[in-house]
């Protein structure tokens, strides 16, 4: 476990090194505010070696808040395994220009660790840690778009050290229009 905490500070400072030299993000998530239709995939087990994926419907709202440093998404989606409804608070840190994504589960009530990184030509890299039936693992989050109505959210985990990676959740938002 050491190990795994020295090298994501090392990943955080270097991260942080090369957000200080980007421009201004605090309007990085603006694309993303209004209303969207998602389509999740999960995978049932992660870092199971299973591969059965559970697939979930419904919308996701973004906000913009606090003048555009932060803003807030509302997700709401079911399928045949239930129901995943949450939120994710998005704050900007103007000091490091970088973003934390902090979500919270309406079912537990409770605060994931949250992710942290930033955009670098259109594409959002976001990394923490978590833990995964006990065990401590590195999250990946990435967001990349299509189309100005069109965006991937992909979450993978690595209980390796970063070494390889599994993606475990994907969701496809499309706009809805007029939104």
């Amino acid at each position: 476990m050491r190990t795994r905490k020295l090298v994501f500070c090392i990943c955080l400072m270097s991260c942080t090194s090369a957000a200080a030299e980007r421009a201004d993000g605090r309007h990085d998530f603006d694309f993303e505010i209004g209303t969207w239709k998602t389509h999740v995939s999960r995978l049932e087990k992660p870092l199971s070696g299973s591969q059965k994926w559970l697939d979930l419907d419904g919308t996701s709202v973004v906000r913009r808040i606090m003048d555009g440093r932060a803003n807030l998404v509302e997700l709401d989606v079911t399928g045949s395994s239930g129901t995943i409804a949450g939120v994710s608070l998005r704050l900007y840190n103007p000091d490091t220009r970088q973003w934390s994504l902090n979500y919270a589960s309406l079912r537990s009530g409770t605060l994931t660790a949250p992710v942290v990184g930033g955009f670098k030509d259109g594409r959002g890299e976001f990394f923490g840690l978590d833990t995964v039936d006990g065990k401590p693992v590195f999250v990946r989050f990435v967001i990349a778009c299509a189309t100005s109505d069109t965006c991937r959210f992909e979450q993978a985990f690595s209980d390796d050290g970063g070494k390889s990676w599994e993606v475990n959740w994907i969701a496809t938002d499309t706009r809805v229009k007029g939104t």
